[in-house]
């Protein structure tokens, strides 16, 4: 029995001193130059590794070809290299939709969505378990919110995506699946720098969009750090009243906030302004919506893409989320050329995906809790 004892113990005292293994996947190539450089090997060994897992998308150290046995078998050792596991992936049999759900190290499961279209492909990735914004038109929104996502996690979600589709069949993407990315703001510049690299040779910044509900002092930073990524702000509606009710954070950064900084945005990027617009029945579909577009569209460089709204029924909704309705398709057609007869660029993003819950506002894992 002391015997047995001696050696629990041991194990116990083995297992405490073991260090928590660094993970690499995530940090840029300056951090990785300088983790290197505090290891003891050469800074150039960053470089090295930063394309093999940022460019060739390496799972494995074993094949890093050009790194020493030596250090890979340490880095094995010592170091994570990948920070999700695929969980399970659905294709829609009616558009080609595919969804991927990854499961992180500590358990929790996102959702990104590969939506194929006539001159692209884009890869729509989360920054968030779950979203605490509460906008009642989303299913993200609704399920609440579990963590945020680290650099590593959410640039996996590109790799794991891009050894199941190819790589090279991807040529977008876009920050829009669960949760608001300027709330998880280190973490999503990081990937962005990461994806800035000329080493990283898979998507440039130019076909990278960032999607935010209004996270005002955000904005402005993401303007100032110098990262030529485009911007989609989701409005629907111009009206504080109804953005306050379908989403709650405008009543900390109210709509007047939002259009300043989003000015700031576009005059110091030099970019168009994308804005989001779900069509609602009765709440964001009247002539009196379509005059309010007119006027904010009239003050910045921009683009309208209308979302039909997408069923939120899969994960049952309970209160005002319950009595959203969507515009009628004839409706959406007349809201549309009314706007264009206006000279704004209007686009309708066609619904891809509904049958596996992988539409625009469907994303919310079904083994996590709903509010």
């Amino acid at each position: 029995m002391i015997s047995k004892l001696k050696k629990a113990k041991e194990a116990e005292t083995s297992h405490k001193s073991l260090k928590p293994k660094m993970l690499l996947k995530g940090m840029t190539i300056d951090e990785l130059r300088d983790y290197f450089l505090r290891t003891g090997q050469n800074k150039f060994r960053g470089d090295q590794v930063f394309n093999w897992m940022y460019n060739d998308l390496i799972t494995d150290y074993n094949e890093m070809l050009n790194i020493p046995k030596q250090l890979r078998s340490k880095l094995r050792r010592e170091t994570i290299l990948i920070t999700l596991n695929n969980s399970e992936i659905k294709e829609s049999s009616k558009t080609g939709t595919k969804k991927f759900i990854f499961e992180t190290l500590d358990k929790k499961k996102i959702e990104s969505v590969i939506i194929p279209e006539e001159k692209r492909t884009t890869l729509c990735i989360s920054t968030q378990v779950g979203c605490p914004l509460d906008c009642q038109f989303c299913a993200t929104g609704l399920m609440g919110y579990k963590k945020n996502l680290g650099p590593g996690e959410i640039f996996d979600q590109y790799l794991l995506s891009a050894r199941d589709y190819g790589k090279d069949n991807i040529t977008n993407i876009v920050y829009m699946g669960m949760g608001e990315p300027l709330l998880n703001f280190n973490s999503t510049i990081m990937t962005l720098k990461i994806f800035s690299e000329e080493l990283t040779k898979g998507i440039s910044l130019k076909k990278i969009t960032v999607s935010t509900a209004g996270i005002v002092p955000k904005i402005i930073e993401l303007a100032d750090t110098g990262l030529k990524v485009k911007l989609a702000f989701s409005l629907h509606s111009c009206f504080d009243e109804i953005r306050n009710k379908i989403m709650p954070i405008n009543i900390k950064y109210p709509l007047r906030q939002n259009i300043e900084s989003l000015k700031y945005f576009s005059k110091k990027t030099d970019s168009r302004i994308t804005f989001e617009y779900v069509m609602l029945n009765g709440i964001n579909d009247r002539d009196e919506d379509i005059a309010a577009l007119s006027k904010l569209c009239s003050q910045m460089p921009s683009k309208i893409n209308i979302i039909p709204f997408n069923s939120l029924q899969h994960i049952n909704p309970k209160g005002y989320a319950a009595e959203l309705r969507p515009t009628p398709k004839h409706r959406i057609d007349e809201f549309s050329q009314k706007l264009r007869g206006k000279n704004i660029s209007v686009f309708i993003r066609n619904t891809q995906g509904d049958d596996i819950a992988a539409a625009c506002g469907q994303l919310a894992y079904k083994g996590l809790s709903i509010q």
